[in-house]
């Protein structure tokens, strides 16, 4: 089956086309004509299955007809975390670049004036956590009695994370005649309390949880400290069995980051990330896949559907915010039948996550020692500490020295002193006479 055979449009079967897909995921396969007919969907599914695809395409074709006014937004998706409302967000606007569709995104960490000025104009598809959500509805900037559709994604999170209370207060405020969509990993009890009281007569999908960690992939967790983590990359990435390699990190300015240091230390290095249009991710695609660069830096979000043969290494810079983003992640290397090794740098702050990605793969994963440096790089030297190597002005020759001070003091570091200089004018500079300074003594 083919996404042709689902009843998608063609202007969305053209943008799954530029992103890389050719066949729907089983969970798409089965909640998308369902949506499309506007039923009321039960989704059972975990991340990295093709869930938010699954919702944003038939989405898109529903929303293409009609019309948005100030304040009602046509469309409602609840997300648990601003890093999953951003994901879809992102989708939408990877899928929804031949159509016409206005979208708004509700997060903590935002500018809220931005955000009301967004839903002022009017939106189709409004994207939120439910606490900014009800922030902004309590303020009078939301109305919702427009919202013909509702997405309540990673259900199962929102009850974790106390969230149940304020999405059946928000399911209160949208028209009864609407339709509902819910997407959990599991169905406890509340979770199915809530669909019955607010869905009406779903279709219940269910997909099996993705596969456990490949066997073929050696995998090691690099303890190092979270200002050492660029070095101890350059390391790992410096080993001889290094033939082609992706480094994840969580966010796009960090995947920025990374690829310009990597190229000053002279490795031959691309990127893709979310920021970027898709034809410059190609671009980047085909270099990588020509060998032009050996060494990709990549967001989850650009780099999910990679399909790419010969990666003999994955890197986690960051480790994943979700435990089924690193199966995804380390997925793209011992593909295939071919072995693959994945390392992951980790800290002190990482804890956690390892513990639920441990976890959820049902292994330990080996722990080592990053290997430590005798000393940084001439130039890394030389930017940490230019005060130590720019030229001393003889204590005579400063305007404000009342008598030259012995030679050994007047070598010495003046941060290494304790107690502040007696002849010294508190001018609040501590180091030699910037050469624009001088201008003599009269």
């Amino acid at each position: 089956m083919s996404f042709a055979d689902l009843g998608l449009s063609d202007e969305l079967l053209k943008a799954v086309g530029d992103s890389g897909y050719a066949d729907p995921t089983p969970i798409q396969r089965q909640a998308i004509p369902p949506v499309l007919m506007g039923r009321d969907l039960i989704g059972i599914a975990q991340t990295g299955t093709g869930k938010t695809a699954s919702f944003v395409l038939p989405m898109i074709d529903i929303l293409a007809h009609g019309r948005s006014r100030a304040r009602m937004p046509r469309s409602l998706i609840l997300e648990p975390t601003r890093e999953l409302a951003a994901q879809v967000a992102e989708n939408f606007d990877k899928y929804g670049k031949y159509h016409k569709l206005s979208m708004a995104l509700l997060i903590g960490g935002v500018s809220m004036g931005d955000q009301v000025k967004a839903l002022q104009k009017g939106v189709d598809v409004l994207i939120a956590t439910p606490g900014r959500l009800m922030d902004l509805f309590g303020r009078g900037n939301i109305l919702l009695t427009g919202c013909e559709l509702l997405v309540i994604d990673e259900a199962d999170r929102m009850l974790d994370m106390g969230f149940i209370p304020d999405i059946e207060e928000i399911c209160t405020k949208l028209p009864k005649k609407r339709q509902t969509l819910l997407f959990s990993a599991t169905m406890p009890a509340p979770i199915k309390k809530l669909a019955d009281k607010f869905l009406t007569d779903p279709k219940s999908v269910e997909v099996a949880r993705p596969a456990t960690a490949n066997a073929s992939i050696e995998q090691r967790l690099v303890e190092t400290g979270s200002r050492e983590k660029r070095e101890t990359l350059r390391q790992l990435l410096s080993a001889d069995d290094v033939a082609t390699a992706i480094i994840f990190a969580n966010r796009k300015t960090t995947v920025r980051d990374l690829a310009t240091s990597l190229k000053r230390q002279g490795f031959r290095v691309g990127q893709i990330h979310g920021d970027m249009e898709q034809p410059e991710r190609l671009r980047e695609l085909d270099r990588f896949k020509a060998g032009e660069i050996n060494i990709l830096a990549a967001s989850d979000v650009a780099a999910r559907g990679l399909d790419i043969k010969g990666v003999s290494h994955v890197f986690n810079f960051d480790i994943p915010w979700h435990p089924d983003d690193y199966i995804h992640r380390i997925g793209r290397t011992g593909r295939a039948g071919a072995t693959g090794k994945a390392f992951s740098l980790v800290t002190r702050e990482d804890d956690e996550a390892i513990a639920n990605i441990e976890k959820l793969t049902g292994q330990k994963i080996e722990r080592i020692k990053a290997a430590r440096t005798e000393a940084p790089e001439p130039a890394e030297r030389e930017a940490r500490a230019p005060r130590e190597r720019a030229p001393r002005r003889p204590r005579e020759e400063a305007p404000h020295a009342a008598a030259p001070a012995p030679a050994s003091r007047a070598e010495k570091p003046r941060r290494q002193s304790r107690a502040p200089q007696a002849e010294a004018p508190d001018d609040g500079w501590n180091g030699p006479v910037p050469a624009f300074l001088d201008v003599g003594l009269a």
